[in-house]
């Protein structure tokens, strides 16, 4: 159903901005737990539904991504700049090109330009872009065939766009609408969503390795299709440490490095009991070590379906541990809470 509601939103956004200045919508891509296939609650699962941005004609989108040496960027911006279109008879016949008149002059005769509507100075903004989105889904609902048998409400929300799906029959869909910007053409995307616990300005597009952690399990998936324990595993500590002084990110890197390091023959192994342990053994020898590398940060057992920029691959391993070696208080609580 969620796949089907995503497809005939596009189709419809297809027929009314095929020669617009909005920014245009690639095939859209389902992340988080609920398409990695562990998701806490069944029932109240949201859908999360990244949808990649290209630049519309006669811009481009340059991803301006901080300090060389910093992996990951801690203050990515999208910078917005105009795309010279005209031939050299159009210019001499001083036909209309964005990038040769001014904005003033493009205004007069058309809709208002894409920096004015998406755009803070020149850099892409982020409550903007999901505002407008909202608004697009509330016009596009009454065309969709959903609408008919379901009712749709639009969640408060200033990076994205949050759906609550209801049918007839009391059956309730959390969707979750994510923007993105793919950085090149690998599987890293500058994403609308930001940490809950921090203020993010609104053209800030932190970086997301969502469709890289979904390629990663979808490769371990597909090597051992019968078997599901390390995803029990994965949910049970999520459940269990988050929200303390474990985050999702950081179980989700302990249970991919252990994957990694138990190799291909392990991972049909059925049993919950011993594939607990190893995680459990592994986030224990990362505390005592205060060191967790970041998995797609230097990682050299990287799949190789999964498609990294050149300086991710090259960078030397990233500490997510590193602040525990400063704060003896956080790393004491840390190893109390696993002993529970």
């Amino acid at each position: 159903v969620v796949e089907e509601l995503v497809d005939a939103l596009q189709e419809v956004f297809r027929c009314d901005f095929s020669n617009s200045t909005v920014p245009m919508l690639e095939p859209a891509i389902g992340v988080g737990s609920t398409f990695e296939g562990w998701s806490l609650c069944h029932d109240d699962a949201v859908y999360q539904i990244l949808l990649p941005l290209k630049a519309p004609r006669v811009h481009v989108f340059h991803l301006e991504m901080g300090a060389a040496r910093q992996m990951p960027a801690e203050d990515p911006c999208i910078r917005v700049e105009l795309e010279c279109t005209c031939t050299g008879q159009q210019r001499e016949e001083n036909s209309l090109c964005l990038f040769h008149h001014s904005l003033k002059e493009m205004t007069e005769n058309q809709d208002p330009s894409f920096l004015h509507s998406f755009c803070t100075g020149v850099y892409l903004d982020v409550q903007k872009t999901a505002s407008w989105f909202q608004t697009f889904v509330m016009s596009a609902w009454t065309k969709l065939w959903f609408s008919s048998y379901n009712s749709m409400k639009i969640l408060p929300c200033s990076r994205s766009c949050k759906l609550q799906v209801s049918n007839n029959r009391s059956a309730t869909l959390f969707i979750e609408f994510i923007f993105g910007v793919q950085h090149g053409d690998s599987d890293i995307f500058l994403s609308s969503q930001a940490p809950e616990d921090t203020v993010t300005p609104n053209t800030r597009w932190p970086v997301s390795f969502a469709v890289a952690e979904l390629k990663f399990f979808r490769h371990v998936a597909r090597q051992a299709p019968t078997n599901h324990v390390y995803l029990k595993c994965l949910r049970t500590l999520v459940h269990k440490l988050v929200g303390r002084s474990f985050s999702t990110h950081t179980i989700k890197t302990i249970v991919m490095h252990v994957l990694t390091s138990a190799g291909q023959s392990r991972w049909n192994m059925k049993r919950f009991e011993p594939w607990m342990q190893d995680i459990i053994g592994y986030l224990r020898c990362c505390l005592d070590k205060k060191r967790l590398d970041h998995f797609f940060i230097g990682n050299e057992n990287m799949p190789e379906d999964i498609i990294l920029p050149l300086e991710y691959r090259t960078a030397e391993p990233l500490n997510l541990f590193q602040h525990l070696k400063h704060d003896l208080d956080a790393h004491a609580r840390a190893i109390c809470e696993l002993k529970e």
